[in-house]
C-alpha cells in the first residue's frame, strides 16, 4: 500500500512583512481582521508552535506592543489561521443566508 505524501505548510514571514514594518505595531486593518476572524484559542496555539507568548501575540494583535523579527513568525501562523477562518465564516454566512431566505419566502 502506498503512504501519502506529507506536505507541511512553510510560513515565510520574511516575504510577508518588510523591514519597515518591524519596530512599531501592525497596520488598524490588520489587527482589525485579525480580531476579527481568530480567537484566543487560535491565540494559544500558535503560541505553542511558535514559542512566542500569548500575551506577546495578543498584544501585537490589539496594537500595544509592536512587531518584531522574533513575534513576526507568531503572527504570520496567526495571518494564515485568519484566512482559513475567514473563508469558513464567509461559507457559513451563505448557508446562513440560505436558510434565512428561506423562512422569509412566505
Amino acid at each position: 500500500m502506498l503512504s501519502k505524501p506529507k506536505y507541511s505548510l512553510t510560513i515565510r514571514n520574511e516575504t510577508m512583512f518588510s523591514e519597515e514594518d518591524y519596530g512599531k505595531p501592525i497596520s488598524e486593518r490588520l489587527s482589525t481582521i485579525l480580531r476579527r476572524t481568530t480567537s484566543k484559542d487560535d491565540l494559544a496555539n500558535i503560541a505553542l508552535r511558535s514559542n512566542v507568548s500569548f500575551s506577546t501575540i495578543r498584544d501585537v494583535v490589539y496594537r500595544t506592543n509592536s512587531l518584531t523579527k522574533s513575534n513576526a513568525k507568531a503572527i504570520a501562523l496567526l495571518i494564515h489561521v485568519a484566512f482559513e477562518n475567514a473563508i469558513a465564516q464567509k461559507l457559513q454566512a451563505e448557508g446562513d443566508i440560505m436558510f434565512m431566505d428561506n423562512m422569509l419566502k412566505l
